[in-house]
C-alpha cells in the first residue's frame, strides 16, 4: 500500500494557505469593524455585486443559507446593509448595502487591495501570473 502524504495533498495545501493568508486581513475587519469571516465576505460581495439577494450570495460565493442568514442579521444589527421584501416572493428580501455599509465597504476594499499586493509581493511577476490563473482554473 502505498502511504498518503497529507503534504501534498492539495485540498489541505489550499486550506492551509488560505487561512495563513487571512490572518492579518481578518484582523483588520474584525478589529476596525467588528465583522466576521462570513459578514465581511458578504458585505464584499453587496459592495461589488449591488443588489442581491441571500441566494444570489450563496451561489456565487458557495456560502451555506444559514451562515449568509447570520451574516446578513449581524450586518442589519449594524446598519450595514438593508432588506427589502421581493414584490414577486414574498419569501425573498433584496439585500443591498447601507450608506455605512458602503463607506466600510469602500475603506475594507482598499485595505484588502493593499494587502492583497503585499501578497502577490512574495511571488516574481511570472509566479503571480501562474498562481492566480491556477486558482481561478480551480475556483470553475
Amino acid at each position: 500500500m502505498q502511504s498518503f502524504d497529507l503534504s501534498r495533498f492539495l485540498p489541505y495545501l489550499l486550506t492551509r494557505a488560505a487561512e495563513e493568508s487571512s490572518i492579518e486581513f481578518a484582523r483588520i475587519y474584525k478589529d476596525r469593524y467588528g465583522l466576521l469571516r462570513t459578514e465581511w465576505r458578504v458585505l464584499f460581495h453587496l459592495g461589488q455585486g449591488g443588489e442581491m439577494t441571500a441566494t444570489d450570495i450563496g451561489r456565487i460565493s458557495k456560502i451555506h443559507k444559514t451562515k449568509i442568514s447570520r451574516a446578513v442579521a449581524g450586518l442589519k444589527k449594524r446598519r450595514y446593509l438593508t432588506k427589502t421584501q421581493s414584490t414577486e416572493d414574498r419569501r425573498r428580501e433584496h439585500l443591498k448595502l447601507s450608506d455605512t455599509g458602503q463607506r466600510v465597504f469602500r475603506e475594507l476594499a482598499l485595505e484588502a487591495e493593499a494587502y492583497n499586493g503585499r501578497l502577490l509581493g512574495r511571488f516574481t511577476p511570472e509566479e503571480r501570473a501562474a498562481l492566480l490563473d491556477s486558482l481561478q482554473k480551480l475556483g470553475r
